[in-house]
């Protein structure tokens, strides 16, 4: 008998309003992380007496500059939190989780690629399309989707799969 496998469909995903909300959540934690951050080595560099690391990252002045701090700050923040619990402090709040389409929990590497593709130019703006997908879902193979709907719809699908079952 051919065994029919869970996918992930339209119904079970964050709406655009829970993906914004996300985003708002993450980045302000992020900006919070960044200025403790700051704030640390500038404690570290009056203690010690040494301002090579406080020159370097916090005196260096410049668009890019600043931009390489942020994209180190939100590799740190979501590679390290995603990949631990497929959730973001963000997605916690909001009640969802990155999953893959089988319903199945992300590799390292899928979130690592998830991570990476956060940091192109502009990737926020990927989500004003029809589906609501940013770049970095669509790259990684991966959804984020609303834990209690996922959770339901899957369990139902689990219990169909088991009844089939009895039959054989």
């Amino acid at each position: 008998m051919n065994q029919i496998k869970y996918t992930v469909t339209q119904d079970v995903l964050a709406s655009k309003g829970i993906r914004f909300a996300n985003f708002i959540i993450d980045y302000i934690i992020q900006v919070v992380f960044g200025i403790a951050i700051g704030v640390l080595i500038g404690i570290i560099s009056e203690l010690t007496g040494n301002y090579v690391l406080y020159d370097l990252v916090i005196e260096t002045e410049g668009r890019f500059a600043d931009y390489i701090f942020g994209a180190i700050i939100l590799i740190i923040y979501y590679l390290t939190i995603e990949s631990l619990t497929a959730r973001s402090i963000g997605k916690y709040i909001t009640k969802t989780k990155v999953v893959l389409y089988d319903g199945s929990r992300p590799t390292f590497y899928e979130i690592l690629v998830r991570t990476l593709c956060r940091i192109i130019p502009f990737e926020q703006f990927s989500f004003l399309g029809e589906d609501g997908k940013g770049w970095h879902d669509s790259i990684s193979k991966t959804y984020v989707v609303d834990i209690a709907k996922f959770e339901a719809k899957k369990a139902t699908f689990e219990g169909l799969d088991e009844i089939g079952k009895i039959g054989e």
